[in-house]
C-alpha cells in the first residue's frame, strides 16, 4: 500500500497573505461561518465566499462567567478573489438571509445555497437561499420549495451531491442532536425535500461534524460531537445506487483523533480535515491536528503518513508552528484545484482572522503549483493588506491552470462548472484527480515524459447533471498516462499528457483546411522485449473452475443477456475497454489504476462497457470471460458486454481460446466448456448507445450498415447458420463482415469504401461513412475496438471515430499501449493509458513459465499471426492464409 503514488502524508498549512481595498472589503474576524468555492464566470475568476458566522464573543478569561458565548452575529458576505488574492465585501440585490452562524451551504455552479443556522433571534427557518453570483448583478434569491423539509437547524452538515443532490444530515433543531438525513433534487422542479431512509450501516445522532461530497459522487459525513456531548471519530460515505436507493457505508480505517467543530474538504479522494475540539472544549492538538482520509486507499494519513492508532495527546518534545497554526475550531474550508484554504476560528478565546492554504501532493512544489503565482502576486491598487502575511514575491499574471469553469444560472449546473471538471469517477480513482496534478510538478519526472503547457490543463473526467442540455461529444485535449516501471521511484507513475504528445494517435487524421500542426516533444516508449507477456497464474496452469461451474456460470449469465435490447441505451457516466485477448493481467493493471468494478471500488458511480475479443490470443481467456460474466452478474445494471468478432466460435476454434479450454480442462471438459462459452457468446449485444449520441461497437459500420434501428432489429441469439430478411447470405457473416470486422480506412485522406486487407469481402470505410453515418441517426461520436493501435487509442475522421484496444503489446511483439475511455456525465472522453510492462527482473529463458508458454501460445501466435498494428506495413503473407482469418 505504500507504494502507491497517491499515498502522500497531510500537507502542512501557511499563512497567505491578502489584500483589500477599504477596511469595509477586509472579512474581520469570524467564527462558525462558511466557506464556499465558487467557479469561475466570464467576468471573475474562482472565488471564495464567506458568509455569516459570529463576529465576537462574549465571556472567557477576562469575564466571571464560565465559557464563552458567541457575539456579533452577521449575514455579511465577502468574496475571495484567488488570483488577485483580495478580499471584497459583497452587497447583493434582494432579500437576504437573516444574521445567522453554525448554518451550511454549499456551491451550485456559480451559485451558493445556504440552509439554517442560529441568530441572535435564535433559530433560522429551513428556507433555502441563494446567491447568485453567474454575472456582475449578484443577487440573493429565496427558493420555494414545497411540502415538509428538515426543519429548523444549525450544527448541521450540506452538499452537493453527483453534481445534481442537495443533501443535508444531522445538526440540532433546539430539542435533540438528530441523525436524519434529507435530499431535494435540484434538476426537479418543484423543488421538494425527501426524508432518506438509507441502508447500510447508519451515523449515530450529532451535531457539529463536516460532510464533504467526493466530485463522483460520495457524501462523506466526519465526526462530530453525539447527544452526550462525546466527540467522534468514525466517518460515514452516503451513496445513491443506480436504482435510487442511498446507503450508508462505514469508512475504514483509523482516525487520529475524535473531534467536532473542525472542517473537511473534498480534494480528488482525499479528505482534507483540519482542526476541531474534543471534549471539553479542547482544541485537537499534535499531528492530529492536520489529517488526511484517503477514501481511495481507505487510510487516515497525517504528516507523518498512514495512522494506525488514534494520536489524541500533543507530543511536547519539540514545537511545531504548523501544527500551532492549525490548533482551532469553528473554522471554515473550501477547496480549488489542488489547494485547501481554510479561514477564520476560534483559539481559545480569542477569534481568528486568517487565511491558510496548503496543496493536496505534499510533492506539489511551491514554485510550479497552477495557483501560487498568482496568488504571490501583489495586485495593483490594492493598498491594504493583512500586514502578519508573507510578503510577496513575485510579479501577477492572470494565467491560472485550475480545473474550474463557469457556471449557469438556475437550478441545473453549468456543464463546465468545477464540479462538473472533477469526477468519478469514479471511487477510484478520483484520486488519480489530485494526482495528475501532482506530479506534472514533480521533480523527478523526466523531460520527455512532462506535458506541454496548456490553458485548457487537467485532464479530469467531465460530470455534468442530467439536466444539460447541450452536452456535445468533446475529447480531452489530455491523456491520463501510468507507465510502470519495474523499480525505483516512477513506479505506477500517473501523469498526462497533451493528445498532440502522441507520436502515433493522431497520424490518421489529415489537418483541416491544411492547417499545420505546431512542433511538441513527443512522447516514446521504451522498447518491450518479444514476447513478453504479464503472468498472473502459476505454472500449474489448471483452471479453477470445472465444467459444471462454468456451464452455471454460462447459464446465469446468459439470462440477463437475452433480457436486455441488441444495442443497449447507457447513460454516461461509462468506462468503455477494448479488446482484451486474454491479457487478464492487462485487465486487473487498469482496475488496479483506474478504479474496480466493486462497492468498494467506483461501480455505484459509473457504469463499465467492454466492446468484444475478450478470448484468443493471450494466455488467460478464461479468467478474463469468466470474471467479466462473474461482474455481469453481480452488476447487471452496471456491467455490459457486447460481441467481438473472437466471440464466435469458427474464429476462436483457431486462435487460441479452445486450445486453452483444451489444455487447462481437459479435453472432454474443456471442449464441453468452449461450445458452452460460445452458446453464451450468440446472445451478447452488438452495441451501445450512450446518451443516444455515442455508438460503441467492436468493428465499425463496414458496407451495410446504415442506421442503428438496422442493429436493433437484430434478433438473438445469433448461430452460425442463422439468416434474416433482406441480408445477402447467412446472418452471421453480415455481423462478422461488417459490424464486427470492419475496419476504417488508413486515414481521413482515404473515403469510400475500399477493399480489408483482412480478407475477401471485408472492407474498409472512409470518413465520408463516418460523417454520414453519424448525421443520419444523430450521432456524435462512434467508439469501435478491433484494431491495436499504438497509443492505445486512435482517432479517425477529425475524431468522429476512436479506435479503443485495451491490451498491451499485443502477442508479445506489438509493443503498444492500452487504453481505456471515460465517458463523463459532461460527455468529455478522457483516454486513460496503462503501458507495457518491462521485463521481469529474473526471467530466465529456461523457467517453467517460459517453457510452458513458448510450447503453445506463442507457437499459435506465430503460426497464425495477428493482423498488423494499425498503420504498419502489412507482411508479405498469402491473403487467404489464416493470418487474414
Amino acid at each position: 500500500m505504500g507504494s502507491k503514488p497517491w499515498l502522500y502524508p497531510a500537507p502542512t498549512y501557511r499563512n497567505l497573505e491578502t489584500y483589500w481595498d477599504t477596511d469595509e472589503d477586509a472579512p474581520g474576524p469570524r467564527v462558525a461561518h462558511t466557506l464556499t468555492a465558487v467557479a469561475a464566470t466570464k467576468s471573475h475568476g474562482p472565488r471564495l465566499i464567506l458568509f455569516g458566522g459570529a463576529t465576537a464573543i462574549e465571556g472567557g478569561a477576562a469575564s466571571s462567567a464560565p465559557g464563552i458565548r458567541l457575539a456579533g452575529v452577521t449575514n455579511s458576505v465577502h468574496s475571495y478573489d484567488v488570483l488577485t488574492r483580495k478580499w471584497t465585501r459583497m452587497k447583493p440585490a434582494g432579500e437576504p438571509p437573516s444574521p445567522r452562524a453554525a448554518h451550511a451551504a454549499a456551491a451550485v455552479g456559480t451559485m451558493v445555497v445556504f440552509q439554517g443556522g442560529i441568530g441572535p433571534a435564535g433559530h433560522s427557518t429551513d428556507d433555502l437561499f441563494v446567491l447568485d453570483l453567474s454575472n456582475d448583478k449578484f443577487k440573493w434569491h429565496r427558493v420555494l420549495v414545497h411540502g415538509q423539509g428538515p426543519g429548523p437547524r444549525y450544527g448541521h452538515v450540506m452538499d452537493l451531491v453527483a453534481q445534481r443532490y442537495l443533501v443535508t444530515v444531522s445538526g440540532n433543531d433546539g430539542k435533540r442532536v438528530l441523525s436524519d438525513a434529507w435530499v431535494l433534487d435540484t434538476a426537479q422542479k418543484p423543488y421538494v425535500w425527501r426524508k432518506l431512509n438509507p441502508e447500510g450501516d447508519r451515523p449515530s445522532a450529532r451535531m457539529y461534524a463536516t460532510a464533504s461530497a467526493r466530485s463522483d459522487g460520495m457524501f462523506l459525513l466526519c465526526g462530530g460531537r453525539d447527544s452526550l456531548g462525546a466527540p467522534l471519530a468514525d466517518a460515514y460515505g452516503l451513496l445513491m445506487h443506480r436504482n435510487g436507493q442511498w446507503e450508508w457505508t462505514l469508512a475504514p480505517g483509523v482516525s487520529p483523533s475524535p473531534r467536532y467543530e473542525h472542517a473537511a474538504v473534498f480534494v480528488g479522494a482525499r479528505l482534507h480535515v483540519t482542526g476541531g475540539a474534543v471534549k471539553g472544549g479542547r482544541a485537537v492538538e499534535g499531528e492530529a491536528a492536520i489529517a488526511v482520509l484517503d477514501t481511495a486507499a481507505g487510510v487516515w494519513l497525517d504528516r507523518n503518513g498512514l495512522v494506525t492508532s488514534s494520536r489524541t495527546s500533543k507530543d511536547h518534545s519539540q514545537y511545531d508552528p504548523a501544527l500551532e497554526l492549525m490548533r482551532r475550531c469553528r473554522h471554515a474550508a473550501a477547496a480549488i484545484g489542488v489547494r485547501i484554504y481554510v479561514f477564520g476560528g476560534l483559539r481559545g478565546d480569542m477569534l481568528l482572522d486568517d487565511l491558510l492554504v496548503a496543496e493536496n501532493s505534499l510533492f506539489q512544489s511551491d514554485s510550479d503549483s497552477p495557483m501560487l503565482t498568482s496568488e504571490r502576486a501583489s495586485p495593483m491598487g490594492s493598498p491594504k493588506l493583512n500586514a502578519t502575511r508573507v510578503a510577496p514575491a513575485t510579479s501577477p499574471t492572470s494565467d491560472s491552470a485550475l480545473d474550474i469553469s463557469s457556471g449557469s444560472t438556475g437550478s441545473s449546473m453549468d456543464k463546465n462548472s468545477m464540479e462538473k471538471l472533477r469526477e468519478a469517477s469514479a471511487a477510484e480513482a478520483e484520486a488519480a484527480n489530485a494526482v495528475w496534478q501532482a506530479v506534472q510538478s514533480a521533480s523527478s519526472v523526466p523531460a520527455e515524459e512532462t506535458s506541454v503547457s496548456d490553458e485548457n490543463s487537467q485532464a479530469t473526467e467531465t460530470a455534468s447533471d442530467g439536466s444539460d442540455t447541450e452536452g456535445d461529444v468533446r475529447l480531452h485535449p489530455r491523456a491520463v498516462v501510468v507507465a510502470k516501471e519495474a523499480v525505483g521511484n516512477l513506479g505506477g507513475m500517473v501523469r498526462q499528457l497533451s493528445l498532440d504528445q502522441f507520436e502515433n494517435e493522431s497520424r490518421r487524421m489529415v489537418p483541416m483546411n491544411n492547417e499545420l500542426s505546431y512542433p511538441t516533444k513527443k512522447f516514446t516508449r521504451q522498447k518491450s522485449p518479444q514476447g513478453l507477456h504479464k503472468k498472473v497464474t502459476p505454472a500449474n496452469r489448471r483452471f479453477f473452475l470445472d465444467s459444471y461451474e462454468v456451464g452455471e456460470l454460462c447459464y446465469a449469465a446468459e439470462q440477463l443477456f437475452m433480457h436486455e435490447p441488441t444495442v443497449l441505451q447507457l447513460k454516461a457516466p461509462v468506462k468503455v475497454f477494448g479488446d482484451l485477448h486474454g491479457q487478464f493481467g492487462d485487465l486487473m493493471r487498469l482496475f488496479d489504476e483506474y478504479g474496480f468494478p466493486s462497492t468498494a471500488g467506483d461501480i455505484t458511480y459509473i457504469d463499465y462497457l467492454f466492446l468484444g475479443d475478450y478470448v484468443d490470443r493471450g494466455q488467460h481467456s478464461l479468467e478474463t470471460i469468466t470474471l467479466l460474466l462473474a461482474l455481469k452478474i453481480e452488476y447487471p445494471e452496471n456491467v455490459h458486454l457486447i460481441r467481438g468478432n473472437h466471440e464466435a466460435a469458427d474464429i476462436n476454434a483457431l486462435f487460441g481460446f479452445r486450445l486453452e479450454c483444451i489444455e487447462r480442462m481437459g479435453e472432454n471438459d474443456g471442449i464441453w466448456a468452449w461450445t458452452r462459452f460460445n452458446q453464451l457468446f450468440n446472445c451478447l449485444p452488438l452495441a451501445a448507445l450512450i446518451e443516444k449520441k455515442i455508438i460503441c461497437m467492436h468493428g465499425g459500420i463496414g458496407r451495410s450498415i446504415h442506421s442503428v434501428e438496422q442493429i436493433e432489429k437484430l434478433e438473438r441469439p445469433i448461430t452460425m447458420d442463422a439468416r434474416i430478411h433482406n441480408i445477402d447470405g447467412p446472418f452471421h457473416v453480415f455481423i462478422q463482415s461488417f459490424l464486427n470486422r470492419s475496419d476504417p480506412t488508413e486515414n481521413d485522406s482515404v473515403e469510400g469504401l475500399r477493399p480489408n486487407a483482412r480478407g475477401p469481402g471485408l472492407v474498409t470505410f472512409g470518413p465520408d461513412r463516418v460523417t454520414d453515418f453519424c448525421k443520419k441517426n444523430k450521432l456524435q461520436l462512434i467508439i469501435r475496438a478491433h484494431e491495436c493501435v499504438m497509443d492505445g487509442f486512435e482517432r479517425f475522421a477529425q475524431g468522429q471515430l476512436i479506435t479503443l484496444f485495451s491490451a498491451t503489446n499485443y502477442c508479445g511483439t506489438a509493443n503498444n499501449a492500452g487504453a481505456i475511455l471515460v465517458v463523463g456525465r459532461g460527455l468529455v472522453v478522457v483516454p486513460k493509458l496503462i503501458h507495457p510492462l518491462p521485463p521481469p527482473l529474473q526471467s530466465p529463458e529456461t523457467s517453467p513459465e517460459r517453457v510452458i508458454e513458448d510450447t503453445w501460445m506463442q507457437e499459435l501466435n506465430i503460426q497464425r499471426p495477428p493482423t498488423p498494428t494499425r498503420g504498419r506495413p502489412q507482411p508479405d503473407l498469402d491473403r487467404s492464409s489464416l493470418a487474414y482469418i
